[in-house]
């Protein structure tokens, strides 16, 4: 790029960071993202970037890959059920310590790198996440899968704390039930509900693929922008995978999120592309 180009880039800035100054971005990343070393600096470089230039980020991650790698270490076998792990007592002592005690801090050091911000949470911590169990769905029927949490309240304060002390949240996807049990739920539920909580301006959902595709398999369009009530009549036809991203993105924008986006975390500052440009990444998702 020549000067008068990079400057433009710059400039092209100006109005988005008029616009989000000040305000919270909750941001959902996955483990697949988080096992890749150029992109975790990419990504840490974007939340430093963010925070000195007066936005607010917030993460929430999950850590499936590393999980099922301990566990397979521990000869311990996964098991799905409906695209969700089935979590016994003794996976959930693997996920606990995969999740808080190796991802979290692993994203944590590298944010604080760049910027002395993040401080790593549980969702366990000062009751953030409280959750009751979740079955599976399998042809209509319920089947219980173990310690596998459906979110049902969300307690911000310790997270708004870190917020106005200039940090960093990193939370991962834990959540303690009021039954005294410890539960793994979804990270990007968890990233939904803390976003309506802390009232924030978007959520960021990043994944492996470009955004939601119109009419996937047979086209690769990417959806740039739709309504929650366009998004809803899309859900039951879209890919396992991409359903409970979708989710989140719906929950948030109908809980007050103004702006939901699923972005492909594959790409170098995915983050920054979609804040700080006009024509922005992936796809967003807006209340009609």
């Amino acid at each position: 790029m020549t000067p008068e180009q990079k400057a433009a880039t710059l400039i092209e800035a100006l109005p988005w960071l008029d616009r989000f100054h000040g305000q919270t971005v909750v941001i959902k990343t996955g483990g697949r993202a988080m096992a890749d070393d150029g992109l975790r600096a990419s990504f840490a470089q974007d939340l430093v970037f963010l925070r000195y230039t007066g936005l607010r980020p917030v993460v929430v991650h999950g850590g499936g890959p590393q999980v099922t790698e301990q566990l397979d270490r521990l000869g311990i076998e996964s098991e799905f059920t409906a695209g969700l792990r089935v979590t016994t007592p003794e996976t959930i002592d693997v996920v606990r310590m995969v999740l808080a005690g190796k991802v979290n801090k692993d994203i944590v050091g590298m944010v604080n790198q760049y910027g002395p911000f993040a401080v790593g949470l549980s969702g366990e911590d000062a009751n953030l996440f409280t959750a009751v169990r979740k079955p599976a769905m399998v042809d209509g029927e319920p089947i219980d899968i173990g310690l596998v949490g459906a979110i049902v309240a969300t307690d911000p304060g310790a997270v708004r704390a870190l917020l106005a002390d200039g940090r960093i949240p990193v939370v991962s996807s834990i959540a303690r039930g009021e039954d005294g049990e410890v539960y793994n739920v979804n990270a990007d539920t968890a990233a939904a509900a803390l976003a309506v909580a802390l009232g924030a301006a978007k959520l960021i959902v990043l994944t492996d693929v470009p955004g939601l595709y119109r009419d996937w398999p047979v086209s690769d369009k990417v959806i740039r922008s739709l309504t929650d009530v366009e998004l809803e009549k899309l859900l039951p036809t879209l890919a396992t995978g991409m359903i409970p991203k979708m989710e989140a993105c719906l929950a948030a924008v109908r809980g007050g999120v103004p702006q939901a986006h699923v972005l492909d975390g594959r790409s170098t500052h995915a983050v920054l592309l979609e804040i700080f440009t006009d024509s922005g990444i992936g796809t967003m998702v807006v209340a009609q």
